[in-house]
């Protein structure tokens, strides 16, 4: 079973160091390929470090909400240079965060609406972090044209009727650690109601670790125990779900040629 984890950090203090460690810990577990995900200027830098080094792991590049009041012209221009390097496969992670407001919320608004009329003029997918906030992400991604070119809801926790909404735009739904918890019942009823063709699975390494490992740090590696969380909820075959997942990945996030 080979296993692409969509979204996860080895871009985060938690990882960087040790690199290669994690990234022979994924292999172990059939997990062989993966997004780094950054969300401001040292992240970004990061992961489009890390995918100059390692083949399997390709740069998304962005500026989440929590960073969006540190967008300025001299962030964009370096986005928008970043995003022409054949090593990143998307725009992200971008959205909205109304849980820990770290920045007003008008601004990330603002700097969300921003990026995605970027990848909209640059025809790149995104990658959303959507947090107590779909009722104000939706029309964004609505307004955009979402479907045009491509998105994902990462770590999608939302019941089937928020499930159904961004289905509708042409969107693809990314699930996290989430799926396995035993209480998340809206969760496990969005993962049986989304189609297997618009699918993806991730970790969100370091957070968000599934079962059988929770309360331990997560790792890439553990993206095989969301896989087995979706088979479960979806009552198909785990090779299944990596088989599709993997594909849906690479058809999202196409690697460019260099």
């Amino acid at each position: 079973m080979r296993v692409y984890d969509s979204h996860t950090h080895l871009n985060d203090d938690a990882f960087y160091d040790d690199v290669p460690k994690w990234l022979q810990k994924a292999a172990d577990l059939g997990v062989v390929e993966m997004n780094i995900v950054g969300s401001n200027k040292k992240l970004n830098d990061r992961a489009l470090k890390l995918a100059e080094q390692y083949h399997q792991l390709h740069a998304i590049v962005g500026w989440h909400p929590e960073d969006a009041k540190n967008y300025d012209q001299a962030a964009e221009d370096e986005l928008v240079t970043n995003l022409q390097n054949p090593l990143v496969v998307g725009l992200g992670e971008i959205g909205l965060d109304y849980h820990w407001d770290t920045s007003p919320r008008d601004v990330q608004r603002k700097v969300f609406a921003r990026q995605l009329e970027i990848a909209a003029d640059l025809h790149v997918p995104v990658s959303i972090h959507c947090r107590d906030a779909f009722a104000d992400a939706y029309p964004l991604l609505k307004a955009a044209h979402v479907g045009d070119f491509g998105g994902v809801m990462h770590s999608f926790n939302g019941d089937p009727e928020w499930l159904n909404k961004f289905l509708d735009l042409g969107m693809e739904i990314s699930y996290s650690g989430v799926a396995s918890f035993k209480n998340a019942k809206e969760v496990h009823e969005s993962v049986k109601q989304t189609p297997l063709d618009h699918l993806l699975v991730e970790t969100d390494a370091p957070y968000l670790t599934p079962e059988p490992h929770r309360g331990e740090q997560n790792q890439p590696a553990y993206s095989r125990f969301v896989v087995m969380a979706v088979a479960k909820w979806k009552e198909i075959d785990p090779v299944e779900v990596a088989k599709t997942t993997y594909a849906n990945a690479q058809r999202l996030f196409p690697v460019k040629n260099s």
